[in-house]
């Protein structure tokens, strides 16, 4: 077709257009062909203009009521205004018309979709893919990858989002989606190889480089999650996310001074932030300059009152101070805010256990555990508290504790404690399960009880 046909052709469609909505508003159209309608209509749907598009829709239904293309289109204006009864009895019509095609399947899955109906949604995608060509198949796998990622179901969002990859292993936003579900599926190696295969091809994509990092940070791999984020800040230096984690990276690492010009970077780029704040006043606090520590906290809760980080890290810092009993007051507010944080509460202990408020620190203790039965080291630090304090009830608590959670760290601890009541074969026994188990894990015993690193019998186990 030459220009001047084009030009003609779109000088027509304009006429025709400008004609049709004045007759529209006058509630007076009058006869079109089917494929004129359905360009006004896909105009009318490009521009976001639904209502026109359904009006627009009952006309095509008036002259053409055997056409179920309009009622779909009816459905879909219906459904991107929010009607969704009405959009369903529209396609209700449609399927009288013509039961199995994917555009009905598809539109009506949309439906469900947005009435969070994600399991109905689903099924009629799948019922969609049945009848779909090529390229409506592409956009159906998108829609049941967002919709099994909505009911957390990622192993089956994986199976999509690999179907999609093979056809176009290229797509930055596929590779994320698919890391991400291995990533909510605990399953990090995974993570990592994706994320590292797309490097392979795409070394310059500075988020595949910042969110490899956020991969290796999740698996404690902190030296690489370092080395990552200093990659994404070579490609881009401005992308202060990478700036910002890479700061947690090397306070994770003790680097403490490397944290604080790290996040002083952040302050320089994107101006104040309260979390930005906070965490200098963390990479300060373990510098121990509590002065300079203090007055970051300070300056985050000027931005963010209600900032629990901020107000624990104060607490902290009146505990470094020897001044136990004034922190309470900021732990107390931190956990007022947060009372889910299962750490607020370990933190809150200790200080009560200094400030000799022992009643107190028993209760935060086992607060801390209520919360969060896989905090290891508030377990171990309540046992030893137990052996201080009240050591005839530390057998029950261990064994109870052990007998309710199969942590195997608990039963690290009911090896020491088999030990110190003098019952030693079943206290090796116990050990020697740990090993078959898990050789690396066992060894935590030498680090949680150091004195039995002189005992040759659980020491030659361990070899």
């Amino acid at each position: 077709m030459f220009d001047w046909e084009e030009e003609a052709q779109e000088n027509d469609f304009q006429n025709d257009l400008e004609r049709f909505e004045k007759q529209l508003n006058e509630d007076n159209v009058g006869f079109y062909d089917a494929e004129q309608i359905e360009h006004f209509i896909d105009y009318f749907l490009s521009l976001g203009d639904f209502s026109s598009a359904v009006r627009a829709s009952e006309v095509g239904i008036h002259l053409f009521n055997f056409n179920s293309l309009f009622y779909i289109r009816k459905a879909q204006s219906l459904s991107a205004l929010g009607s969704l009864k009405q959009a369903l009895m529209a396609l209700s019509e449609a399927e009288q018309l013509e039961q199995k095609t994917a555009e009905i399947f598809a539109t009506k899955a949309t439906i469900f979709s947005q009435m969070h109906d994600s399991k109905r949604a689903i099924n009629l995608f799948v019922r969609a893919l049945e009848y779909a060509n090529e390229e409506d198949a592409i956009e159906i796998y998108n829609d049941l990858i967002s919709e099994y990622i909505n009911i957390r179901e990622f192993d089956k969002a994986i199976k999509y989002i690999q179907l999609l990859l093979e056809a176009n292993p290229k797509n930055e936003v596929l590779t994320y989606e698919l890391a991400f579900c291995y990533e909510r599926l605990d399953k990090l190696e995974e993570a990592k190889n994706v994320y590292t295969a797309f490097l392979e091809e795409n070394p310059m994509s500075f988020t595949a480089w910042y969110n490899l990092g956020n991969t290796y940070s999740k698996s404690d791999e902190h030296q690489l999650a370092l080395e990552a984020y200093e990659f994404c800040l070579t490609i881009n230096s401005k992308f202060t996310p990478a700036a910002f984690n890479k700061g947690n990276a090397e306070l994770n690492l003790e680097q403490h001074e490397d944290a604080v010009n790290s996040f002083t970077y952040c302050l320089q780029i994107d101006g104040e932030d309260a979390m930005t704040y906070c965490y200098l006043g963390e990479a300060h606090e373990q510098l121990e300059q509590l002065d300079e520590s203090w007055s970051f906290y300070q300056k985050a809760l000027s931005l963010n009152p209600d900032l629990s980080e901020a107000w624990l890290g104060l607490g902290i810092v009146k505990d470094l101070q020897g001044k136990p009993k004034e922190c309470l007051h900021y732990l107390e507010r931190a956990i007022e805010i947060d009372p889910h944080m299962d750490g607020y509460f370990h933190v809150y202990a200790g200080a009560l256990e200094n400030a000799e408020m022992f009643i107190e620190a028993e209760e935060a203790y086992l607060a801390c555990l209520t919360l969060n039965a896989e905090n290891e080291d508030c377990f171990f630090d309540y046992v030893e508290f137990l052996f201080e304090k009240h050591p005839e009830l530390t057998s029950k608590f261990v064994l109870e504790f052990d007998e309710k959670n199969k942590n195997f760290f608990s039963r690290i601890a009911v090896v020491y404690l088999f030990w110190t009541q003098g019952h030693i074969e079943v206290a090796l026994q116990a050990f020697r399960l740990l090993i078959e188990e898990d050789k690396e894990q066992a060894n935590e015993l030498f680090v949680r009880f150091p004195e039995l690193k002189s005992v040759e019998e659980f020491v030659n186990l361990l070899r």
